[in-house]
């Protein structure tokens, strides 16, 4: 190795370093120079999270090769603009108009927009559009809105037009917080660069940490081993050890996590979910050891080393493959198909016949793709034992409580050994709740007994995380004269890759969302779910919703153009209304459906009367359209659903909070905030956010609050902290009615911390589990209602779709910070719309980085974005709120779907609506040919008809 010593003018000042001229970047300089506001996304120079200036240009720093920068060139990054106690008017905007949610993006984000306003102080929004656009600044969070907001509001500020105090909300003036758009707590850290992530732990660790990296061969996704050889690894220069499973298995280690169900229907199944494969590769991201050495590049220099010989497996890289007859079974004795749930509701068995006489009916299949997360930051991972002998995982765990029950099964240890800690998080939108990787990166520790960071690069994380199960669905839809629906009917089967936990959860999800929220007084379905040799299914936001809304959703539109009524009037005339009971044979906890539509009716006017003026002036090259959708989601996980946090009173008469709301960029932080302010400030009034110190995510120290899933997070946290309030006070009142002081209290001997421990059963007794014969109940204390229309602009030449306009109505109880809940609204929908459009993870070879697995941009994202909270009052909920974050990822997609057929013909049934697939429908309908987008029935393992006689012959025992 051949070094050379640089200097470069960074921040102001000349800094001289010694580097390796042709391994290192920029970026690689800047972090080991401290600099670690620079963050590493992608490695690839595409998602923009590396962005500094270098010479007044906005650089891609990951992979601006140093040797390639002239001595003394100016760099700028974030740390240079400003810092928490002088934060730069971008950095503070950044942070007073929600830009800012898990934070990995936005040093980016600001680096890139401050070269913008030394170019252009008075940029319009569509110019700071289009400048991040041109920088490829990436953000999976936001939605861009708010983003574009800040720059807008630092533009004025530095212009003079505005102050630094204008666009603070002046909350000391507010008697009444909750609602407000109270700052996160762990923004402006964020914004300075100064919050660390994971990476950002890994590097500044003791210096004796060893560094790991997965040895993934990624060149089948079905085979049987025959060999694995690490000689050579072994030898490697700085190699502490190749672990294999062997290895683990000597130590004690399961080398499996838990095998768990949800539904009684669910086949017996072993635990399959093996860390490090020995016998079998199951699908293309698995492992089959762990390289240690005492440096990263070593680490991945012996990973490279481990050879593998195989022999090739038939390959089922979907449902419909995994389901045919001759199929064989990926993990033997175990049948591909392993839970079926049936849905009767009304004249169930009359369905196919009212179907077929009804005056109009339509039918239909379609599929949702394998929709990958796409979190700017990938996975990483720390373990040590820390200074009580737990051995301790520093990760992006969502479920900090669940996932040290699974990493304590896979390690064979106790769980009381085993402490998680959730870092800093870069998003994750569900897969973190997986503990694959958490797992690894402890059995490393425990098998070396040092402290160890686990490295996965970009192209590893893609392989190895799980994604949104993909569904094929089958459905028929049916209504009389009057537009009046009468019966539906459905047959869906669900590709849960190559692992089996959660998958029956996800199926009855669809039971649960298929035509919701309408009234369908007769009702026939069947969900499955199915082992294929692909990504494993995990959770993502909507869990199951969007699937059942792709069919759900289409068929609603389908039938209403059939019996020639408007979409909209035919939504209207078909919402549930008081009296009328949900799919699965229960009333919905509230009816605020028409009241949505009411909000929404003149916007619907607006965009179609816009859309058909468009159409009418133009020369029809661009056609434009309008779709609705229903959307909408329900909190909590039923009677089972517990929290606990604690609230503490401080010497100084503040307060400590305590809890595990892990935060993954929705506001964890916001949220646990707002609801001990309400909490506390129903006993002193003079409590402010300054008086509130956040404890979160680390299981030592925090109790138990549960997963950050389901939409429960704000409705299940502030059930316990007004009982951890009251519990606290209870104990600080005098018997005069006053308040002890910390003094007084330890004067007394009494505890100044207390917990507040809620259930969801101690409260209701009407949270039933959906039952295994006909799909009736149900198991939430909550719901939550969207309705979205999508304005739609087709190019009638190439098939590219954009989405120019975006409204949403939802009903999620009181707001508890409009901020926090209009970033969720804004992320779900960009989320969505990139379902809807290009999102996709199916070819294992190609979708290996954000931008092949088709991320959306800024400009795939419109600008112009509405959303209406209805504001009700949950009668059940923490100050009248319900949860919210699902709701947003649930139909919306459909609605884009639905206005790409209104503005071209073109229905497309299996998601992505890429701009081939339009374009081929265009040029079929001009030839007058059928839509090549409309795909015949699936086959999903067994006739529809016959399946369910079956399990009504059978009946489970309830």
């Amino acid at each position: 190795m051949k070094l050379s010593k640089k200097t470069l003018t960074i921040n102001g000042a000349d800094r001289t370093f010694v580097c390796d001229p042709d391994q290192d970047t920029l970026a690689s300089v800047l972090r080991r120079l401290g600099l670690t506001g620079t963050k590493v996304g992608c490695g690839t120079g595409v998602c923009g999270a590396c962005s500094v200036v270098l010479d007044d240009k906005v650089v891609r720093s990951c992979t601006r090769k140093i040797k390639g920068i002239k001595d003394f060139s100016k760099v700028v990054t974030i740390e240079g603009i400003g810092n928490p106690m002088n934060p730069h008017p971008l950095q503070y905007a950044f942070v007073h108009t929600a830009a800012i949610q898990c934070g990995f993006c936005s040093p980016g984000f600001i680096m890139s927009a401050y070269q913008l306003l030394k170019e252009n102080q008075a940029p319009s929004r569509e110019e700071v559009r289009d400048w991040f656009q041109k920088h490829r600044n990436i953000c999976r969070c936001t939605g861009y809105k708010q983003i574009v907001d800040g720059v807008m509001e630092a533009a004025a500020i530095l212009r003079g037009e505005k102050t630094l105090e204008d666009i603070r909300f002046k909350w000391e003036k507010e008697t009444d917080l909750y609602g407000k758009p109270l700052i996160r707590p762990n923004a402006l850290a964020k914004a300075c660069g100064v919050c660390d992530f994971g990476d950002d732990v890994a590097l500044k660790m003791p210096e004796e940490t060893l560094q790991a990296v997965l040895v993934m061969p990624r060149v089948t996704s079905h085979a049987n081993i025959i060999r694995i050889d690490t000689s050579e690894a072994e030898k490697a220069p700085g190699v502490v050890q190749i672990i294999t499973a062997k290895d683990v298995q000597k130590a004690g280690c399961k080398n499996a996590l838990m095998a768990y169900t949800f539904s009684p229907r669910t086949l017996p199944y072993d635990q399959v979910h093996k860390l490090i494969q020995d016998e079998k590769i199951i699908s293309w991201g698995n492992v089959i050891a762990i390289a240690v050495a005492d440096t990263k590049a070593r680490a991945q220099e012996a990973a490279e080393l481990v050879k593998m010989e195989y022999e090739q497996l038939p390959e089922y890289m979907n449902y419909l493959e995994a389901v045919l007859p001759d199929a064989m079974e990926i993990h033997p004795g175990m049948p591909n198909i392993y839970c079926q749930h049936p849905l009767r509701k009304g004249a169930a068995d009359d369905v196919p016949k009212l179907i077929e006489e009804a005056a109009f009916s339509v039918e239909g299949s379609f599929y949702s793709s394998r929709e990958p997360h796409l979190s700017i930051e990938g996975d990483t991972v720390q373990s040590y034992y820390d200074e009580d002998g737990l051995l301790t995982v520093q990760c992006k765990s969502m479920t900090n409580y669940f996932d040290r029950d699974d990493i304590a099964e896979a390690l064979g240890e106790e769980i009381e050994n085993i402490r998680v800690v959730e870092n800093p998080t870069g998003g994750s939108f569900g897969w973190a709740m997986n503990a694959g990787s958490y797992a690894l990166c402890a059995m490393a520790a425990k098998l070396t007994r040092m402290p160890v960071a686990l490295h996965i690069d970009y192209a590893q994380f893609i392989a190895l995380s799980g994604k949104r199960s993909p569904a094929y669905m089958n459905g028929r839809l049916a209504c009389d004269a009057e537009g009046k629906i009468l019966a539906g009917e459905f047959d869906a089967g669900m590709d849960h890759g190559a692992y089996h936990e959660m998958g029956d959860d996800k199926i009855i999800r669809m039971l649960r969302f298929i035509f919701y929220p309408y009234y369908v007084p007769n009702a026939l379905g069947l969900s499955r779910v199915a082992i294929t040799n692909h990504a494993f299914g995990t959770a993502y936001r909507g869990y199951g919703a969007p699937q059942a809304f792709t069919c759900g959703e289409a068929l609603i539109d389908m039938l209403a153009e059939k019996a020639g009524m408007d979409p909209f009037e035919f939504r209207y005339k078909n919402i549930a209304r008081p009296g009328q009971d949900n799919i699965n044979q229960v009333p919905f906890l509230e009816y605020p459906m028409e009241a949505m539509m009411d909000k929404m009716k003149p916007m619907y006017e607006e965009a179609k009367k816009k859309a058909e003026e468009f159409n009418a002036a133009t020369d029809g090259s661009v056609r434009k359209g309008v779709g609705l959708a229903w959307g909408g989601y329900t909190v909590g996980l039923g009677a089972v659903d517990e929290a606990s946090v604690a609230i503490e009173l401080r010497p100084d008469g503040k307060f400590t909070k305590y809890d595990t709301w892990q935060d993954q960029g929705q506001g964890g932080d916001a949220g646990s905030l707002i609801h001990t302010l309400q909490a506390l400030r129903q006993y002193f009034p003079q409590v402010t956010p300054e008086d509130i110190r956040l404890v979160q995510a680390d299981t030592k120290l925090c109790p138990n609050t549960g997963e950050s899933a389901g939409s429960r997070s704000h409705f299940a946290n502030g059930k316990a902290t007004i009982l951890a309030a009251k519990n606290l006070t209870d104990a600080m009142r005098k018997e005069d009615g006053t308040y002890r002081t910390y003094d007084e209290m330890a004067a007394e001997g009494i505890p100044t911390k207390y917990n507040g421990d809620w259930t969801a059963a101690s409260e209701w007794d009407d949270l039933v589990e959906i039952e295994p014969n006909e799909g009736m109940g149900n198991p939430a204390y909550a719901y939550i209602y969207t309705l979205f229309l999508a304005e739609a602009a087709v190019d009638m030449r190439t098939g590219k779709t954009t989405v120019e306009g975006f409204r949403c109505v939802d009903e999620v109880g009181k707001v508890g910070n409009v901020q926090s809940l209009d970033g969720q609204a804004y992320g779900g929908i960009s989320h969505s719309i990139g379902f809807a459009l290009s999102e996709d993870y199916e070819d294992v070879r190609k979708h290996t980085n954000m931008l092949a697995a088709g991320v959306p941009t800024i400009k795939d994202i419109p600008d112009d974005m509405t959303l209406i909270h209805m504001n009700g009052e949950n009668a059940r909920g923490p100050w009248g709120s319900s949860g919210c974050s699902e709701g947003f990822q649930s139909g919306n997609h459909v609605a884009v779907l639905n206005a790409i057929n209104h503005a071209c013909g073109v229905r497309i049934h299996e998601l992505p609506a890429t701009p081939e697939k339009v374009k081929a429908g265009i040029e079929a309908l001009a030839k007058g040919e059928p839509n090549p987008n409309v795909p015949e029935t699936y086959f999903l393992g067994s006739d529809f008809y016959d399946e369910l006689e079956a399990i009504k012959e059978k009946p489970m025992s309830l």
